[in-house]
């Protein structure tokens, strides 16, 4: 009789561990989905700073020289523009020097 019992208890705790693995993985999945989100969420307010802070050299340069920049370089070189080139991609058109520029921002996977 004994014998059958211990059987028991191993199925038992076999159980038991199974539930644990799965609570676990469970726990993981949830965590991994929560840090992609927080980490596209950070993504598209970057590239919102990316877009205001170009606008904003890009008629900080026509207040101050009559002309908008010829080139996203220019305003790199000349009015402190950084940003990851890594992470965004920026598409600068300029049309003309008493036009303004078009500008789109794509953001890289």
């Amino acid at each position: 009789m004994n014998r059958f019992n211990n059987k028991k208890k191993r199925f038992e705790w076999i159980k038991k561990l199974r539930l644990s693995i799965l609570a676990f993985a469970g726990l993981l999945f949830i965590f991994m989905y929560g840090i992609s989100s927080v980490s596209d969420t950070t993504k598209a307010k970057q590239a919102e700073s990316l877009t205001t802070a170009i606008q904003r050299n890009i008629v900080h340069c026509y207040s101050v020289e009559g002309t908008y920049p010829p080139s996203l370089e220019y305003l790199e070189e000349n009015y402190g523009l950084i940003y990851d080139k890594d992470s965004f991609f920026v598409d600068y058109q300029a049309i003309g020097s008493n036009i303004l520029p078009d500008v789109t921002i794509i953001v890289k996977k």
